[in-house]
């Protein structure tokens, strides 16, 4: 109660707030020794911040990493990672691979739900949700996720050796896919070196085509495609590019570029080593940006 009128700044407790106590005035929790506590009492420890329209701190102590054990690990990373709308389903479903618990969508899941999977759901009704705000109509034909396709025939993953738990190096993966910026992917690629060390050549790799992919959404690319001798853009039926840049490019050095049918773009660059392919579609992606005003 005195929490509640302000009269105190601060309250020590044990997890018997987790039962539901509602405070909206708290705004930071601090919660020690964390990876001593299961998912479920995370997000519910969690929840009891957050609950008015003041922005909220959780913060979870820990020991040193190595101090750690693994599943401990798992399940941190899980509660760090999960904090959009369903984020208890989702932890429920990380808690039950964590723990090994077999199969979750059985035969007595009714409904599509079944078929598809409850993310790859969610996903699907995201991308209608977001068609139909904009006054679209979803486009049911066009492949869900992924975006554009950039193929520079470089190494590009997370080698095992780096990183030899199978279960993080495919949250990891899904982490760098799902990056929607170039801001959050250089995020993450620090705290990537910041836990494991310094990123070897195909996880670079990995990051940098991550990062082309992100452009060449914005430039409605829809796939990129380059070797040796050079490479092909396909656009997209809308883009923001203006045929007039790539017109000029073509009159610049008609050797080096020229169009195949109407949405191919083929440049002719010498390109055997990996950094240079990354150089030339980097520098390409560059020219076509619209210019602001």
């Amino acid at each position: 109660a005195e929490l509640v009128h302000k009269r105190f700044n601060v309250l020590i407790a044990s997890t018997i707030i987790e039962t539901g106590i509602d405070v909206p005035s708290a705004n930071t929790i601090i919660i020690e020794r964390a990876d001593k506590f299961g998912l479920a009492q995370l997000h519910q420890l969690r929840g009891r911040v957050g609950r008015s329209h003041h922005q909220a701190y959780a913060y979870l102590l820990t020991p040193p990493r190595q101090q750690i054990t693994g599943d401990a690990e798992k399940r941190l990373e899980a509660i760090a990672n999960t904090q959009d709308l369903g984020a208890g389903f989702v932890l429920a479903t990380n808690d039950l691979e964590i723990r090994g618990a077999g199969e979750l969508l059985g035969d007595g899941q009714s409904g599509q739900i079944q078929a598809v999977g409850f993310t790859l759901y969610m996903e699907m009704l995201e991308r209608a949700v977001k068609s139909i705000r904009k006054g679209e109509q979803p486009n049911l034909d066009q492949p869900l996720g992924g975006g554009p396709e950039v193929n520079l025939r470089v190494p590009a993953l997370i080698p095992e050796d780096y990183l030899p738990d199978v279960h993080a190096r495919l949250i990891l993966y899904k982490r760098i896919a799902s990056a929607t910026d170039e801001e959050g992917l250089k995020d993450l690629q620090v705290e990537i070196i910041d836990r494991f060390g310094l990123l070897p050549e195909p996880t670079k790799n990995l990051v940098r085509i991550t990062l082309l992919k992100l452009q060449a959404e914005q430039l409605g690319i829809k796939k990129v495609d380059g070797g040796p001798q050079g490479g092909r853009i396909e656009f997209a039926a809308q883009t923001p590019v203006d045929p007039l840049t790539l017109i000029k490019l073509i009159q610049s050095q008609p050797k080096r570029y020229k169009f195949e049918g109407a949405t191919m773009f083929k440049f002719m660059v010498p390109m055997e080593r990996p950094e240079e392919r990354f150089n030339t579609v980097e520098a390409l992606f560059e020219r076509l940006l619209p210019k602001t005003a």
